[in-house]
């Protein structure tokens, strides 16, 4: 089985939206009225997208309110189990 490092939310914004549509960041963060080193830090990787911001980029973008939110926490999950994977093998469940 192949491993794949998960995809952070930033890139998608990046590569799905931001490229396609010929939007710029600055674009989208007057759009979303959010600082623009927010959403360049997001695009890079750098921060994590919030409730408050996942609902402006969503609002902006046309998408529903949990689309970012959703994406975020997937991804936070992603890494984190791949990070306690060796734990998580070891955890037995009380029910079930």
């Amino acid at each position: 089985m192949t491993d794949f490092a998960p995809t952070h939310p930033g890139e998608i914004l990046l590569t799905e939206f931001l490229e396609p549509l010929g939007i710029s960041q600055y674009a989208l963060a007057r759009a979303a009225g959010l600082p623009l080193p927010r959403v360049n830090a997001i695009i890079r990787g750098r921060r994590a997208i919030t409730a408050e911001t996942g609902l402006r980029l969503a609002r902006a973008l046309g998408l529903s309110d949990m689309f970012w939110i959703n994406m975020q926490a997937r991804y936070a999950a992603d890494v984190s189990r791949a990070e306690i994977a060796d734990d998580l093998v070891h955890i037995v469940p009380l029910a079930g």
